[in-house]
């Protein structure tokens, strides 16, 4: 199978993008694209399971102006008038989004954004909400288990035993992403604990980041000026809960307190309502039908998943699904998934993920 996706990714998108196939797509409805920020100019990348979900600020812009030509890119106020039933959609309409919040958002991503004269709804953590700044849990994770001698690794933990041979990436990354899964359990302070064990494994504690730095711009988060800013600019915010851990795996009040904590704390340091949240992760995994009714119970009015987005696909307001954009995501590939041509492509091979049970407003 990673023939046939090398094959269209290479040869046969390109082609159908070049005869202007995809622009001329009858699907209606509306697709989503999401993004996770910028690579900052001077960052090598390590892996592609840490730095895939970042592009180029070249690559943003070439897949804006596409957008911008072929497609009708909608503010984040006309999406949520068209949720209210306030308005229609244009053909071929098309939101912008990112998740996560990385401070290369504010630094490198937000000029492209308004150099093109385009808004987008960038969803952010509750860590955004203060004036320390943060780092992701689950790249520093990663980071860690990276820099672990090799052999061995076992940690038990609030009665959870992690253990797994690290010699090769291959490994690592599977130890990591068990890892997230069995720690989104836990409180944030506690996922925090856990990181400092591994970090003793690794005899390397991460040493603290220079402001401005190219490894600042890639791996912190915003802090409360920069949201703002970011807001004053013209881009909407909206929730990612308050320390993005996978939903799925916390329990119901855990998830309470993420959704509602998050939502809080960013009315009040922005001053207005947040009405909308995307899941962390947000993959099919990551997201059950008990996470969807607490977000829909939490008073938002849309959430978004990561996955099954495009033209035509089906719009469940509290699994709204998106185009998930990655590095290795050429320009010809990017206008299949918008299209909704790579969906139905995939429906019709039977590889679309498992749709999740919608919660309907």
């Amino acid at each position: 199978m990673r023939i046939v996706s090398s094959l269209l990714r290479r040869a046969v998108y390109p082609s159908m993008a070049a005869g202007g196939v995809f622009r001329r797509t009858r699907a209606a409805g509306l697709a989503v694209v999401t993004y996770h920020g910028i690579l900052p100019p001077g960052y090598q990348p390590i892996d592609a399971a840490l730095d895939g979900n970042l592009i180029t600020a070249e690559m943003l812009r070439r897949q804006l102006r596409l957008l911008k030509k072929h497609y009708n890119i909608i503010l984040p106020e006309e999406f949520l008038a068209w949720r209210e039933e306030r308005l229609a959609l244009p053909e071929r309409a098309v939101l912008l989004t990112c998740d996560d919040g990385l401070l290369n958002c504010m630094s490198d991503m937000l000029p492209v954004l308004l150099e093109e004269d385009l808004r987008c709804l960038f969803f952010v953590t509750g860590a955004s909400a203060q004036e320390k700044r943060g780092t992701l849990w689950y790249e520093d994770l990663f980071l860690a288990l990276l820099r672990v001698p090799a052999g061995g690794l076992e940690i038990s933990f609030e009665g959870v035993l992690f253990q797994s041979e690290l010699g090769s990436r291959e490994q690592r990354r599977s130890m990591w992403w068990r890892s997230v899964k069995q720690l989104s359990q836990f409180t944030s302070e506690k996922r925090r604990a856990f990181l400092r064990l591994v970090q003793t494994k690794s005899h390397a504690e991460r040493a603290p980041m220079v402001e401005g730095s190219v490894e600042s711009r890639r791996f912190e988060l915003m802090i409360l000026p920069e949201l703002r800013q970011l807001a004053s600019s013209g881009m909407m915010i909206g929730a990612h809960t308050e320390s993005h851990p996978m939903l799925s795996h916390a329990s119901p009040q855990m998830v309470r307190d993420e959704v509602l904590g998050c939502k809080t704390k960013l009315e009040s340091a922005l001053g207005e309502q947040v009405w909308v949240q995307a899941y962390p992760f947000g993959d099919p995994e990551s997201v059950n039908s008990s996470v969807l009714q607490i977000t829909q119970e939490a008073g938002f009015k849309a959430a978004f998943t990561n996955f099954g987005g495009g033209l035509g696909a089906e719009l469940s307001p509290f699994a709204l699904p998106r185009v998930h954009v990655t590095a290795k995501m050429g320009l010809a590939e990017f206008e299949a998934q918008v299209s909704g041509f790579h969906a139905r492509l995939q429906r019709r091979a039977n590889r679309n993920p498992q749709h999740l049970g919608m919660v309907r407003a």
